[in-house]
């Protein structure tokens, strides 16, 4: 009868256990979800902290280009480097009148076609000089003279070649991006992993299915390094080349 008695209030107690264990895990829960809160409030405040020094940078720069020429220049020297304001007040009045859409046309379409001529023969001329060992022993001693040229150096060539017209423009600019676009592919296709070459080989694929399933995708993140670099260049070029001879787009 004691026993009994005894194991009563121990078998009424165990059941009082379960509430503290769902009270734990709500617990558990709020700390998961306020750790969670608190790691995207600092990832947050991480990027619009980098994103200010950003802008910081740029607000910066355009704050001296406006008190810089006004506040420390020579009046002489105010003609060849005006304020911010100046500037954006001969924008406006070009825009308003009509003037830069023409000027930005024309440039644009010699940026485009150069980069375009530069962006077909530098692919198709780096595959295959990378994928033919003969054709790039031909080749690479030429491509090691003109790579090695700056663009600007021969600019008095092509206008001595080719006169002010658009074909001296259009051409400088190609040979600018032509190299940048050229040698990427040709990095792109031989640092393709000698492992996948083999194992699609053991899989008995033919050479150009080699080249086009296995070559090609690997190489194309170097081949749009390259372009990306060569479309800056494009634009560069295009400046210089553009002070020799008045016409429209030219900044003289």
């Amino acid at each position: 009868m004691t026993t009994t008695l005894t194991q009563q209030p121990a078998a009424s107690a165990a059941p009082k256990q379960a509430p503290a264990v769902g009270h734990s895990g709500s617990v558990e829960a709020g700390r998961l979800s306020t750790t969670a809160t608190l790691a995207f409030v600092r990832t947050a405040a991480a990027r619009a902290g980098s994103g200010l020094w950003k802008a910081a940078g740029i607000i910066a720069f355009l704050a001296l280009w406006e008190l810089g020429p006004t506040f420390l220049a020579s009046p002489s020297t105010r003609v060849f480097l005006p304020p911010l304001h100046v500037v954006l007040e001969a924008w406006g009045k070009l825009f308003e009148s009509g003037t830069i859409q023409g000027h930005l046309a024309a440039s644009l379409t010699r940026s485009v076609t150069g980069f375009g001529a530069a962006l077909v023969a530098g692919v198709t001329l780096g595959l295959l000089i990378a994928w033919y060992g003969r054709l790039n022993a031909v080749l690479n001693p030429l491509l090691e003279l003109f790579r090695n040229t700056a663009a600007l150096a021969l600019l008095p060539v092509f206008t001595l070649l080719l006169g002010i017209g658009e074909e001296s423009k259009i051409s400088i600019v190609a040979y600018a991006a032509f190299f940048p676009v050229l040698l990427n592919t040709i990095a792109g296709v031989k640092t393709v992993d000698p492992l996948l070459i083999r194992a699609a080989k053991s899989l008995g694929l033919s050479s150009l299915s080699l080249f086009r399933k296995v070559i090609l995708p690997s190489a194309v993140p170097t081949i749009f390094t390259g372009i990306r670099m060569a479309g800056t260049a494009s634009i560069l070029v295009l400046i210089a080349a553009e002070m020799v001879g008045r016409r429209p787009g030219s900044v003289t």
